[in-house]
């Protein structure tokens, strides 16, 4: 084969090649952290951790929000939407049969070879974690086990159960918890979809794994269309952790 007919290789193998970017894309896969977290887990500096934060930016692999319970922190968060369409388009680069096959396009395939828990925590319990609880449910069924609850419960949000019927999904029948109502139940992960929350999440018993996810509040939004947003990142979020859970339980650690 002559010299120069093979295609260079996809930007995107070329920038998480890089240890230290690959390592933060690991990080922020499963959690949404702050700099300052992220460079305790790569023991680097803070100005070099963020020179590739900004690579990685530059790419749109990961986004950044100014927390809501600190407005001097700032959480960086994974695209990982982004990063399954370049991982796929760089497969089909190198080889036609590396395209998007997924697994879960296998019709009535169980998804978890056991029962699996989850408890989502924000702080009203009003809308994200409810339908977190919902897209869950649906999306992990029957082997998937969903609850959700708030640090200072409100009223279940219209909009929330307007969007999830929207979605084939009833939630109108849903109350709103507190955290403390679980304080002494076994969950195989607990995540926190607000930074508030995050601050004061308490431990629970068998220690589960722990993730969060910054979501922006719908609910302190004057938009309607707030909470379709939320909706619409919770079912990409819940679509990746339903498939590292099963990829976690086919290959436990």
């Amino acid at each position: 084969m002559q010299s120069g007919s093979v295609p260079a290789p996809p930007p995107f193998l070329e920038l998480a090649a890089n240890p230290l970017r690959w390592q933060l894309l690991s990080a922020l896969s499963r959690s949404d952290r702050p700099v300052r977290e992220l460079t305790a887990l790569s023991g680097e500096r803070q100005s070099l951790v963020s020179y590739h934060l900004g690579r990685l930016r530059d790419a749109q692999l990961v986004a950044m929000r100014r927390s809501a319970a600190d407005g001097r922190d700032t959480y960086y968060t994974a695209n990982l939407a982004k990063c399954a369409e370049l991982l796929s388009a760089a497969g089909a680069a190198l080889h036609p049969g590396l395209g998007p096959h997924g697994r879960g396009d296998v019709a009535g395939r169980p998804l978890f070879v056991r029962p699996c828990s989850v408890l989502f925590l924000c702080t009203g319990n009003s809308a994200r974690s409810q339908m977190a609880e919902a897209i869950f449910t649906r999306r992990a069924a029957p082997a998937g086990l969903a609850s959700s609850a708030g640090s200072h419960p409100k009223p279940l949000r219209p909009e929330a159960v307007g969007v999830m019927a929207a979605r084939g999904l009833d939630i109108s029948g849903k109350r709103s918890k507190h955290l403390a109502e679980f304080a002494g139940t076994d969950f195989d992960y607990v995540i926190t979809l607000c930074d508030r929350v995050r601050e004061i999440c308490p431990g629970f018993p068998g220690r589960p794994t722990t993730i969060h996810w910054s979501l922006a509040d719908p609910a302190a939004e004057d938009d309607p269309a707030a909470f379709e947003r939320a909706a619409g990142e919770l079912e990409i979020r819940i679509a990746f952790l339903v498939d590292l859970i099963e990829a976690q339980q086919d290959n436990p650690e």
